[in-house]
């Protein structure tokens, strides 16, 4: 009898580590689908998500777990990348970007799906409508690529003698016809001149600013685009060093060394996608939550590009500004 209740007293301590482990909660998991790396998104887009999915009480590690896929601005790793999250049953999947949201969207039909786009998510097919999207999918809409005809007209009031404007184009992003259409209409009504260069690669990039600088162009435009946003210092100094004024998306790159900023917040929009994961890991729908459009628009002007170029800021404008680096 002693060994017999020896043999059941083993039994029942080998169980004990499978109760444990039953009674584990089991952690909601993310799926982050980002265009660019870790390094180079965490600071301003990954962090910003993060805090905003905390404010809704998720904590990454804590009591929720973030399976991460960078695509190292390898855009056509995109929609695979996509499909390994949505075979992994994420709870939501996160779209860091409108490359990421479009290669994202074809990917899953019942997966609750939150993005981020500079474009505009009607016209890029990702939902049906802003006020109701419908579906599974809803996100945060920056909608830079609508600020383009303004960006142009800041960079015309800095250069009123400069005839010839240039566009430097990622040839990747999703919508980058409709913004050059869209800048050139709005470089008629200015009455000058508008030439695109595209650059996806880094050769690209040092041939597009030497053809600017050839071609006598005035100002450049640096659009929006992953490619870009990776290469903020080495942009703004490939336009120093040909001595060309240019205008940009985010307040980083005026942080970088670029001349002047004018863009929504990224800093926002990412917050507020998060808060949009957090509601939807409590059980709201995507379909219920309206897709919002980023309204805060940061100035920033770099005095210290501006006197490299021996450009005089206008001190309405400097008035204006959101911030003013020395």
């Amino acid at each position: 009898m002693k060994r017999r209740q020896f043999i059941a007293g083993l039994g029942s301590a080998a169980a004990w580590p499978v109760v444990v482990r039953a009674q584990q909660p089991t952690l909601p998991v993310i799926g982050y689908l980002g265009s660019q790396s870790a390094d180079d998104e965490y600071k301003y887009f990954t962090e910003p998500f993060l805090q905003g999915l905390q404010e809704t009480g998720y904590v990454e590690g804590q009591n929720v777990a973030v399976e991460y896929r960078w695509a190292e601005n390898q855009y056509d790793r995109l929609p695979a990348l996509a499909a390994d999250l949505v075979r992994r049953r994420v709870a939501v999947l996160v779209a860091a970007g409108t490359s990421a949201a479009v290669a994202a969207k074809p990917a899953t039909t019942t997966i609750p799906m939150v993005f981020s786009t500079g474009g505009d998510p009607v016209a890029l097919g990702l939902v049906a409508s802003l006020s109701r999207p419908g579906a599974n999918v809803t996100g945060i809409a920056n909608l830079s690529g609508e600020l383009n005809p303004k960006q142009l007209q800041l960079l015309r009031g800095l250069l009123p003698n400069t005839a010839l404007f240039g566009v430097l184009a990622d040839p990747g992003f999703p919508g980058i016809q409709s913004n050059i259409a869209d800048l050139q209409a709005a470089a008629r009504t200015l009455s000058v001149q508008l030439v695109a260069e595209y650059a996806g690669t880094d050769s690209d990039l040092e041939t597009a600013l030497a053809t600017f600088s050839r071609r006598h162009v005035g100002g450049v435009l640096v659009s929006n685009g992953a490619f870009f946003s990776r290469r903020m210092e080495q942009v703004a100094a490939l336009a120093a060093r040909h001595a060309l004024p240019a205008i940009y998306q985010r307040r980083e790159s005026a942080l970088a060394g670029g001349l002047i900023s004018y863009g929504t917040s990224n800093g926002y929009a990412y917050r507020q996608v998060g808060i949009y994961t957090g509601r939807i890991l409590k059980g709201e729908k995507p379909a219920d939550l309206p897709v919002e459009q980023v309204t805060k628009i940061e100035l920033v002007i770099n005095l210290k590009t501006a006197k490299a170029l021996s450009l005089t800021i206008p001190e309405t404008l400097l008035a204006t500004a959101d911030e003013v680096i020395q």
